[in-house]
Protein backbone atom coordinates (compact mmCIF):
# COMPACT_ATOMS: atom_id res chain seq x y z
CA UNK A 1 0.00 0.00 0.00
CA UNK A 2 1.53 3.45 -1.09
CA UNK A 3 2.54 5.15 2.10
CA UNK A 4 2.33 2.52 4.32
CA UNK A 5 5.66 2.42 6.53
CA UNK A 6 7.42 2.88 9.75
CA UNK A 7 7.87 5.32 12.21
CA UNK A 8 9.20 5.52 15.21
CA UNK A 9 7.72 6.14 18.65
CA UNK A 10 9.71 8.79 20.04
CA UNK A 11 9.43 11.26 17.46
CA UNK A 12 7.54 14.62 18.24
CA UNK A 13 4.83 15.58 15.38
CA UNK A 14 6.67 19.30 14.57
CA UNK A 15 7.61 18.51 11.34
CA UNK A 16 5.90 16.43 8.30
CA UNK A 17 7.01 13.55 6.10
CA UNK A 18 6.09 13.07 2.61
CA UNK A 19 6.06 9.56 0.83
CA UNK A 20 4.75 9.58 -3.19
CA UNK A 21 2.33 12.38 -2.34
CA UNK A 22 1.00 11.02 0.91
CA UNK A 23 1.75 13.48 4.06
CA UNK A 24 2.23 12.28 7.80
CA UNK A 25 2.98 13.93 10.59
CA UNK A 26 5.98 12.51 12.43
CA UNK A 27 4.05 10.67 15.03
CA UNK A 28 2.83 8.93 11.84
CA UNK A 29 -0.95 10.65 11.62
CA UNK A 30 -1.85 10.29 8.34
CA UNK A 31 -2.71 13.86 7.15
CA UNK A 32 -3.35 13.81 3.44
CA UNK A 33 -3.48 11.22 0.38
CA UNK A 34 -3.44 12.19 -2.96
CA UNK A 35 -5.62 10.44 -5.94
CA UNK A 36 -7.78 8.61 -4.20
CA UNK A 37 -10.76 9.87 -5.42
CA UNK A 38 -13.73 7.07 -5.96
CA UNK A 39 -12.42 5.18 -3.14
CA UNK A 40 -15.34 4.43 -0.34
CA UNK A 41 -15.16 4.11 3.26
CA UNK A 42 -11.41 5.87 3.20
CA UNK A 43 -10.23 6.64 6.69
CA UNK A 44 -6.73 8.57 7.06
CA UNK A 45 -6.81 6.86 10.49
CA UNK A 46 -6.41 3.75 9.28
CA UNK A 47 -3.45 4.22 7.14
CA UNK A 48 -1.25 5.98 9.35
CA UNK A 49 2.17 4.63 9.36
CA UNK A 50 3.30 1.34 11.69
CA UNK A 51 4.82 2.60 15.32
CA UNK A 52 8.07 0.41 16.24
CA UNK A 53 10.00 0.81 18.81
CA UNK A 54 13.59 1.76 18.77
CA UNK A 55 16.66 1.86 21.22
CA UNK A 56 20.54 2.34 20.55
CA UNK A 57 23.65 0.39 23.14
CA UNK A 58 27.03 1.29 21.77
CA UNK A 59 27.30 1.85 18.29
CA UNK A 60 23.93 0.02 17.13
CA UNK A 61 20.57 1.38 16.65
CA UNK A 62 18.29 -1.55 17.48
CA UNK A 63 14.58 -1.84 16.26
CA UNK A 64 11.74 -4.00 17.12
CA UNK A 65 8.70 -4.80 15.07
CA UNK A 66 7.17 -6.82 17.97
CA UNK A 67 3.58 -4.91 18.62
CA UNK A 68 3.05 -6.52 21.65
CA UNK A 69 5.56 -4.30 23.24
CA UNK A 70 4.62 -0.95 22.38
CA UNK A 71 2.59 -0.54 24.97
CA UNK A 72 5.09 -1.15 27.35
CA UNK A 73 6.34 1.42 29.22
CA UNK A 74 9.84 0.23 28.85
CA UNK A 75 12.80 2.41 29.06
CA UNK A 76 15.41 1.91 26.30
CA UNK A 77 18.04 0.16 28.39
CA UNK A 78 15.15 -2.36 29.65
CA UNK A 79 14.27 -3.00 25.51
CA UNK A 80 18.23 -4.05 25.34
CA UNK A 81 18.94 -5.94 28.00
CA UNK A 82 15.32 -7.90 27.94
CA UNK A 83 14.39 -8.07 24.04
CA UNK A 84 18.08 -8.34 22.24
CA UNK A 85 21.40 -8.94 24.71
CA UNK A 86 19.42 -10.04 28.18
CA UNK A 87 21.80 -10.88 31.35
CA UNK A 88 24.73 -9.97 29.21
CA UNK A 89 24.19 -6.29 28.76
CA UNK A 90 26.59 -5.40 31.16
CA UNK A 91 29.16 -8.05 30.78
CA UNK A 92 29.24 -6.67 27.40
CA UNK A 93 29.64 -3.33 28.11
CA UNK A 94 32.83 -3.83 30.39
CA UNK A 95 34.44 -5.65 27.87
CA UNK A 96 34.64 -2.27 25.62
CA UNK A 97 31.75 -2.39 23.08
CA UNK A 98 30.84 1.34 23.00
CA UNK A 99 30.14 3.98 20.99
CA UNK A 100 34.03 5.90 21.18
CA UNK A 101 34.91 2.82 18.11
CA UNK A 102 35.11 4.44 14.56
CA UNK A 103 33.72 2.56 12.21
CA UNK A 104 36.03 2.25 9.17
CA UNK A 105 34.73 0.17 6.70
CA UNK A 106 32.36 -2.99 5.32
CA UNK A 107 32.81 -5.85 3.46
CA UNK A 108 30.69 -8.37 2.23
CA UNK A 109 31.14 -12.42 0.81
CA UNK A 110 28.59 -14.18 -0.44
CA UNK A 111 29.60 -17.96 0.50
CA UNK A 112 27.84 -21.30 -1.32
CA UNK A 113 26.45 -22.47 2.38
CA UNK A 114 23.14 -22.32 4.09
CA UNK A 115 23.20 -19.42 6.71
CA UNK A 116 23.66 -21.83 9.69
CA UNK A 117 26.52 -23.94 8.52
CA UNK A 118 28.07 -20.49 8.83
CA UNK A 119 26.85 -20.29 12.44
CA UNK A 120 28.41 -23.54 13.70
CA UNK A 121 31.51 -22.90 11.87
CA UNK A 122 31.87 -19.63 14.32
CA UNK A 123 30.66 -21.33 17.35
CA UNK A 124 32.38 -24.48 17.70
CA UNK A 125 34.33 -22.91 20.89
CA UNK A 126 37.27 -22.78 18.72
CA UNK A 127 37.40 -26.36 17.40
CA UNK A 128 38.35 -26.28 13.94
CA UNK A 129 41.20 -22.85 14.70
CA UNK A 130 44.36 -24.67 15.23
CA UNK A 131 43.76 -27.13 12.53
CA UNK A 132 42.42 -24.33 9.72
CA UNK A 133 43.71 -20.75 10.61
CA UNK A 134 47.68 -21.50 11.81
CA UNK A 135 48.18 -17.73 11.78
CA UNK A 136 45.46 -16.90 14.02
CA UNK A 137 46.09 -19.67 16.45
CA UNK A 138 49.22 -18.37 17.02
CA UNK A 139 48.14 -15.17 18.23
CA UNK A 140 45.78 -17.55 20.48
CA UNK A 141 46.06 -19.41 23.65
CA UNK A 142 43.89 -21.93 22.56
CA UNK A 143 44.32 -23.47 26.36
CA UNK A 144 42.44 -20.40 27.48
CA UNK A 145 39.37 -20.60 25.20
CA UNK A 146 36.13 -20.72 27.34
CA UNK A 147 32.28 -20.58 26.35
CA UNK A 148 29.45 -19.03 28.20
CA UNK A 149 25.87 -18.87 27.62
CA UNK A 150 22.97 -16.88 28.16
CA UNK A 151 19.15 -16.37 27.06
CA UNK A 152 20.09 -15.46 23.62
CA UNK A 153 23.24 -15.23 23.56
CA UNK A 154 26.94 -16.86 23.46
CA UNK A 155 30.24 -15.40 24.54
CA UNK A 156 33.42 -17.28 23.95
CA UNK A 157 36.50 -15.85 25.57
CA UNK A 158 40.56 -16.42 24.88
CA UNK A 159 43.60 -14.54 25.65
CA UNK A 160 46.11 -13.93 23.34
CA UNK A 161 49.64 -14.99 23.12
CA UNK A 162 52.14 -12.22 23.19
CA UNK A 163 52.77 -9.93 21.35
CA UNK A 164 54.86 -10.64 17.54
CA UNK A 165 58.51 -9.36 17.10
CA UNK A 166 57.78 -6.47 14.93
CA UNK A 167 55.55 -4.98 17.36
CA UNK A 168 52.18 -5.39 15.27
CA UNK A 169 49.56 -6.08 18.04
CA UNK A 170 46.26 -6.54 16.30
CA UNK A 171 44.40 -9.11 19.05
CA UNK A 172 45.57 -7.44 22.51
CA UNK A 173 45.49 -8.85 25.33
CA UNK A 174 42.00 -11.05 24.98
CA UNK A 175 39.10 -11.79 22.27
CA UNK A 176 35.59 -11.86 22.85
CA UNK A 177 33.27 -13.20 20.07
CA UNK A 178 29.30 -13.01 21.27
CA UNK A 179 26.98 -14.40 18.98
CA UNK A 180 23.32 -12.62 19.31
CA UNK A 181 20.62 -15.19 17.96
CA UNK A 182 19.57 -16.07 15.45
CA UNK A 183 22.42 -14.52 13.23
CA UNK A 184 24.63 -11.61 14.59
CA UNK A 185 27.98 -11.63 15.84
CA UNK A 186 30.31 -8.90 17.79
CA UNK A 187 34.05 -9.74 18.02
CA UNK A 188 36.23 -7.68 20.33
CA UNK A 189 40.00 -7.92 20.00
CA UNK A 190 42.51 -5.72 21.02
CA UNK A 191 41.89 -2.07 19.54
CA UNK A 192 39.44 -3.70 16.90
CA UNK A 193 35.76 -4.69 16.73
CA UNK A 194 34.05 -6.49 14.31
CA UNK A 195 30.11 -7.79 13.70
CA UNK A 196 28.70 -10.18 11.48
CA UNK A 197 25.45 -10.37 9.95
CA UNK A 198 24.18 -13.64 8.15
CA UNK A 199 21.87 -12.94 5.81
CA UNK A 200 20.13 -16.06 4.24
CA UNK A 201 20.10 -16.30 0.22
CA UNK A 202 18.51 -19.59 -0.14
CA UNK A 203 18.94 -22.99 1.26
CA UNK A 204 22.67 -23.04 0.10
CA UNK A 205 24.10 -19.78 0.02
CA UNK A 206 23.76 -16.67 2.23
CA UNK A 207 26.06 -13.23 2.59
CA UNK A 208 27.91 -12.21 6.06
CA UNK A 209 28.32 -8.11 5.95
CA UNK A 210 31.36 -7.53 7.98
CA UNK A 211 31.30 -4.02 9.59
CA UNK A 212 34.81 -3.29 11.32
CA UNK A 213 35.41 -0.52 13.86
CA UNK A 214 37.98 0.74 15.46
CA UNK A 215 39.91 2.47 18.37
CA UNK A 216 39.84 6.14 18.11
CA UNK A 217 43.66 6.65 18.18
CA UNK A 218 44.60 3.99 15.46
CA UNK A 219 42.26 5.54 12.69
CA UNK A 220 45.02 7.55 10.64
CA UNK A 221 47.79 4.56 11.28
CA UNK A 222 47.42 3.40 7.77
CA UNK A 223 49.68 0.60 7.74
CA UNK A 224 48.76 -1.12 10.96
CA UNK A 225 44.69 -0.65 9.53
CA UNK A 226 45.61 -1.98 6.28
CA UNK A 227 48.10 -5.11 8.10
CA UNK A 228 44.58 -5.82 10.55
CA UNK A 229 42.29 -6.17 7.85
CA UNK A 230 44.47 -8.26 5.41
CA UNK A 231 44.90 -10.66 8.76
CA UNK A 232 41.16 -10.75 9.12
CA UNK A 233 40.94 -11.18 5.39
CA UNK A 234 42.91 -14.23 5.18
CA UNK A 235 40.51 -15.90 8.46
CA UNK A 236 37.50 -15.31 6.58
CA UNK A 237 38.94 -16.52 3.01
CA UNK A 238 39.77 -19.71 5.49
CA UNK A 239 36.66 -19.53 6.84
CA UNK A 240 34.58 -19.71 3.48
CA UNK A 241 36.26 -22.73 2.19
CA UNK A 242 35.85 -24.61 5.62
CA UNK A 243 31.83 -23.32 5.23
CA UNK A 244 31.31 -24.35 1.67
CA UNK A 245 33.03 -27.86 2.33
CA UNK A 246 30.77 -28.62 4.88
CA UNK A 247 27.54 -27.88 2.96
CA UNK A 248 29.34 -29.93 -0.39
CA UNK A 249 29.25 -32.71 2.50
CA UNK A 250 25.69 -31.78 3.87
CA UNK A 251 24.19 -32.73 0.41
CA UNK A 252 26.36 -35.74 0.03
CA UNK A 253 23.63 -38.95 0.41
CA UNK A 254 26.11 -40.45 3.09
CA UNK A 255 25.44 -37.60 5.39
CA UNK A 256 23.75 -38.31 8.43
CA UNK A 257 24.25 -36.49 12.05
CA UNK A 258 27.24 -35.88 14.04
CA UNK A 259 27.69 -35.64 17.93
CA UNK A 260 28.60 -32.61 19.72
CA UNK A 261 31.78 -32.46 21.11
CA UNK A 262 30.68 -31.31 24.59
CA UNK A 263 34.20 -29.65 25.62
CA UNK A 264 33.91 -27.05 23.15
CA UNK A 265 30.61 -27.40 21.25
CA UNK A 266 28.33 -26.01 23.84
CA UNK A 267 27.76 -22.63 22.28
CA UNK A 268 26.71 -24.32 19.17
CA UNK A 269 24.29 -26.90 20.88
CA UNK A 270 23.09 -23.58 22.84
CA UNK A 271 22.33 -22.04 18.81
CA UNK A 272 20.72 -25.41 18.25
CA UNK A 273 18.21 -25.38 21.00
CA UNK A 274 17.25 -22.23 20.42
CA UNK A 275 16.89 -22.63 16.73
CA UNK A 276 14.58 -25.84 17.59
CA UNK A 277 12.44 -23.95 19.64
CA UNK A 278 11.72 -20.90 16.96
CA UNK A 279 10.91 -23.88 14.24
CA UNK A 280 8.80 -25.44 17.07
CA UNK A 281 6.81 -21.94 17.88
CA UNK A 282 6.46 -21.58 13.67
CA UNK A 283 4.58 -24.74 13.22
Amino acid sequence: MAGRGLHRTDQQPTRFLHWKGWTYRLDGELLKATRISGIKNFRKKDFGLIPIKVATWGPFVLISLDQNILSQQNTVEDIVGKEWLGSTSNLLSTNRIDSSLKHICRREYTIECNWKVFCDNYLDGGYHVPHAHGGLASGLKLNSYETLTFEKVSIQRCESASVEQDGFDRLGSKALYAFVYPNFMINRYGPWMDTNLVVPLGSTKCKVIFDYFLDASLVDDNVFVEKSLEESERVQIEDIALCEGVQRGLESPAYCSGRYAPTVEKAMHHFHCLLHASLCNDI
